[in-house]
């Protein structure tokens, strides 16, 4: 693995995921509490022996930049010619910002041909899943590739419209590929699934540097891997796919793209289930993150009179420097440094980092974002419409999620006069 670079794409804008991408990428977004995105896709790579990461960033990368710089950097040794670099858009090539995934690589060329790989691997920093690159490349180097791409068996139902769909021989190499059809073709003998494409692919450098410059002078491109990259490449060249192997260890494959707030909130709530889907608890396949130097979580109050302050959290998880002041936690994930304060409850929601809920608060399958401060006796997900009105995002399941740049002390003075 010494041979191979690994290019992460984290530069979307994460659209889907407004309001918690209003001020930083989707890639930082957090997630489980005390983790980020981006940290499945980089741990990932430091699980399976890559030791050389260009991060691509362009929108909103402060506090992503800020993460990999206090969490990751101490996991590398740039002496030993391990790095992981954040790359802003260096424009070096063209003007444009980038256009799109191919066009993001194609833009940081000269970089990448420095450090002289054998091997790209290209890696999209928004996805959660365990998986070993290091297979995949002995998979691409056994077969002689010039590309090879990461598949996953999808129901043919979900891949419409949401997956680029690949046609292969008996000997997996890609004869076909549609970029999110409307009418995905289902594996011979398998006519409810379809193979689509991870967005993870390893390229021998020679033929990653020739596609790119090629792709580069047609007008007509979109510049994007699954759109053009992979298509244009099929019939002359020998691209392969590698099934997803899962170093989850459960019984059935875990790959989550979280690009939009319900699917983001379903993954999060799987994690305080009794038997989590996404093994968090695995010492073989570890899932590396900043830990910032907090006291453990604190529950105090155990007045067990009639209508006494009690600090519980059931099924549910709660990062360091948190307090429970004599509130309920049920079913809900909560941030570092936050405090549910006397007689509030919280049940089926996530809470980012220092959030504060007052006394006697109620907060049900909600969405909470950084530094937000729930004022005394408030309701929050019970009533859509009031939900609505003051402003906050409710989904089409109907999840409330409030922004953290919300005014909430200015909304609810006027909501209380």
């Amino acid at each position: 693995m010494k041979d191979v670079l690994a290019v992460i794409l984290a530069g979307g804008k994460g659209s889907r995921l407004e309001p918690l991408t209003r001020d930083r990428a989707k890639p930082a977004v957090p997630f489980g509490g005390a983790y980020r995105i981006i940290d499945f896709t980089l741990s990932n790579c430091l699980n399976s022996g890559i030791r050389k990461m260009l991060l691509l960033t362009q929108y909103k990368a402060m506090s992503l930049d800020r993460h990999i710089n206090l969490g990751w950097q101490g996991y590398l040794c740039r002496e030993l010619g391990e790095f992981i670099d954040i790359v802003p858009p260096q424009q070096r090539i063209d003007e444009h910002w980038y256009q799109g995934t191919a066009d993001a690589v194609y833009q940081n060329i000269y970089t990448i041909e420095k450090e002289r790989p054998k091997y790209v691997v290209i890696l999209a920093g928004d996805h959660i899943y365990k998986m070993n690159y290091a297979r995949l490349v002995e998979h691409h180097f056994q077969n002689h590739a010039d590309m090879t791409v990461g598949a996953l068996r999808v129901p043919v139902a979900e891949a419409a419209y949401q997956f680029g769909v690949m046609e292969i021989d008996t000997e997996n190499r890609v004869v076909g590929f549609e970029e999110k059809p409307q009418h995905p073709k289902p594996i011979p003998g398998e006519s409810n699934i379809a193979l689509a494409s991870m967005g993870i692919y390893v390229f021998s450098a020679r033929f990653l540097f020739e596609q790119l410059c090629l792709d580069a002078t047609r007008s007509q491109s979109q510049h994007d891997f699954g759109r053009n990259i992979i298509p244009a490449s099929i019939e002359q060249n020998r691209v392969f796919a590698f099934p997803f192997t899962d170093e989850n260890r459960k019984k059935d494959a875990y790959w989550r793209d979280v690009g939009t707030l319900d699917a983001y909130y379903e993954a999060n709530m799987d994690l305080v289930s009794v038997d989590p889907l996404l093994n968090m608890y695995d010492n073989e396949w570890p899932v590396r993150t900043f830990q910032p130097n907090l006291p453990p979580p604190k529950f105090v109050f155990a007045e067990k009179t009639p209508g006494g302050r009690c600090g519980q959290a059931l099924d549910s998880l709660v990062c360091a420097g948190s307090v429970v002041s004599g509130g309920r936690l049920e079913g809900s994930i909560v941030g570092s440094n936050s405090r549910i304060n006397s007689y509030a409850l919280v049940e089926d929601s996530i809470l980012f980092e220092g959030v504060n809920v007052g006394r006697h608060a109620k907060i049900r399958r909600a969405i909470i974002d950084k530094g937000v401060c729930i004022p005394q006796g408030i309701e929050i997900g019970y009533d859509r419409e009031l939900d609505l009105a003051r402003g906050f995002t409710v989904t089409d399941k109907g999840v409330t999620v409030i922004a953290k740049t919300h005014g909430m002390e200015q909304f609810f003075g006027k909501e209380r006069g």
